[in-house]
């Protein structure tokens, strides 16, 4: 486990006593500070071309993403991680719109 996802699990963790506690009122948002998203999209059953599609992503930023070579920004980062908790509910959503 690394120093950064320890550091995180712990702030989550001081949060959530706080929380408990009465101490702050309401919760902050973390969002994850990486996301594996080759490993997302393999877990999806999606090339990187159907990814990028159906989520409104450039092939090239979804292969830039999975190569090292650029990180996703914040936003995209939660978008991402909405995407890998709740897949379905983000295609529902898309498709709607």
């Amino acid at each position: 486990m690394t120093k950064r996802v320890f550091e995180d699990i712990k702030a989550g963790l001081e949060e959530a006593i706080a929380i408990a506690q009465g101490d702050i009122g309401e919760a902050r948002i973390h969002v994850p500070s990486s996301i594996d998203v080759r490993g997302l999209r393999k877990r999806l059953g999606l090339t990187q071309g159907q990814f990028a599609d159906r989520y409104g992503f450039s092939i090239g930023a979804v292969r830039d993403w999975e190569q090292g070579r650029a990180t996703p920004e914040g936003a995209t980062r939660a978008f991402l991680l909405v995407i890998e908790r709740e897949p379905e509910a983000v295609e529902r959503a898309l498709r709607a719109a």
